[in-house]
């Protein structure tokens, strides 16, 4: 058994922090007991005993949109997205173990630049082979029929086509290979190319055939999807997330709001901060992309707020592994949701822990503090409950617990 001690004990909940002790038996929580519950109480023999030191105990951070085959990392940017096979695995797998080292001890795949890749990954990660978080893997994403090919794609699918038929049969190639999840691109992204986000790349009818197979083949839908009719699409075909939904219009408010209980909304801001933060190499013309990047900013401005008075669940993070937006930055997107998203320092770490658990589909197991809970647990120097800009510094994070295992060690501060 191991114990907490002297912590301050972020639930998961969204409520205030409280001082207390918190045990771990094998892999999960066994028991959560505040301040002064603890007078006459004793450890077992054989305990290891952690005191805390009055830092902040909270669960594990999931990160909702994640890329890990792209590779800039804050220890290793990289300028181009593609890489041979042999050189993306080791990369990926790299940057596993910097999501780890920062507390993020889930993470949910939003597609990769390889075939099977996250697969075999997520063995490694799954066995104790590797360092990294718990793992949702996922395919390449599904090249649009028509429209912005994805160029730095390595390993093709033979699936490629269009048609119902054609969708299905990436579905299953995907399920066969071992994918928890595979993306679309529902818009195009203005990004890479003027205007492309206010385009459908998919009908109605293609989308209805991709759900229907995912349900057969048992695994989840995720959209990239930017314009109006393309969230519509989303939410009518059982999609389990939709990444930015920036121009959703009321219907598409709407059929959100219908299907709040099994949705999720990832905004996915990080890649727009940093491009407009991003200073280009001379030679390098952004101007497009950067003004490009503040309208979506502005936009989601607006749009969040909406999304949560009706209820509807948004999670921070995402498209992290560029080399203006590398992995282990993730925590900036919580500084973003409360800076400029009207989110509570709380609200964003409930997002990232507790509404993450739940969309890593074990909300009864992961995403708090709490008994019987699966024991992902990050302790934070700082009150990170005010600042969420802690998180951002590694050194701030004292220990990083995963499945009852530290990757990261407690070291007293004095």
């Amino acid at each position: 058994m191991i114990i907490f001690k002297n912590v301050r004990i972020f639930d998961g909940t969204g409520a205030p922090p409280f001082a207390g002790d918190v045990s771990v038996k094998e892999n999960r929580i066994a028991s959560v007991t505040p301040a002064g519950a603890t007078e006459g109480t004793g450890h077992p023999a054989d305990a290891e005993v952690i005191d805390g030191e009055g830092a902040v105990l909270m669960p594990g951070i999931v990160e909702a949109h994640t890329h890990l085959t792209w590779p800039s990392s804050v220890e290793r940017p990289v300028s181009e997205m593609f890489m041979p096979p042999e050189q993306l695995a080791l990369t990926a797998a790299r940057n596993a173990r910097i999501l780890l080292d920062y507390g993020i001890t889930s993470a949910y795949s939003a597609g990769a630049l390889s075939k099977r890749l996250e697969m075999y990954l997520a063995e490694q990660l799954e066995s104790g082979g590797l360092p990294g978080p718990r793992f949702i893997p996922s395919s390449i994403e599904k090249e649009p029929p028509e429209g912005d090919d994805i160029p730095f794609t390595s390993g093709e699918s033979e699936n490629q086509r269009e048609g119902p038929e054609g969708v299905r049969a990436f579905i299953k190639e995907c399920a066969d290979s071992g994918a928890k999840s595979a993306k679309f691109m529902i818009s195009g992204e203005s990004q890479l190319r003027p205007g492309a986000s206010f385009e459908l790349l998919y009908n109605n009818e293609e989308l209805r055939a991709a759900h229907e197979q995912a349900v057969e083949s048992g695994i989840w839908l995720n959209g990239h999807a930017h314009a109006a009719e393309a969230v519509k699409l989303g939410a009518r075909n059982g999609f389990r997330i939709l990444y930015h939904c920036t121009y959703a219009d009321e219907e598409a408010l709407d059929l959100l709001e219908e299907r709040k209980d099994d949705i999720f909304v990832g905004p996915a801001l990080a890649a727009f901060r940093g491009m407009v933060e991003f200073t280009p190499p001379p030679g390098m013309d952004l101007t497009y992309q950067k003004a490009d990047a503040r309208k979506m900013i502005e936009r989601q401005q607006e749009l969040i707020p909406e999304l949560r008075r009706r209820g509807i669940r948004v999670l921070p993070f995402g498209d992290y592994g560029f080399p203006f937006n590398p992995h282990g930055w993730n925590a900036r997107d919580l500084e973003t949701f409360v800076k400029q998203m009207g989110f509570t320092p709380i609200e964003a770490l409930v997002a990232a822990t507790k509404l993450g658990g739940e969309l890593m589909d074990m909300g009864d197991e992961l995403g708090m503090i709490k008994p019987g809970y699966l024991a992902d647990i990050v302790l934070v120097k700082g009150d990170v409950t005010q600042d969420v800009t802690l998180l951002q510094d590694k050194s701030n994070i004292l220990a990083v617990m995963k499945d009852g295992k530290f990757h990261k060690e407690f070291q007293a501060q004095h």
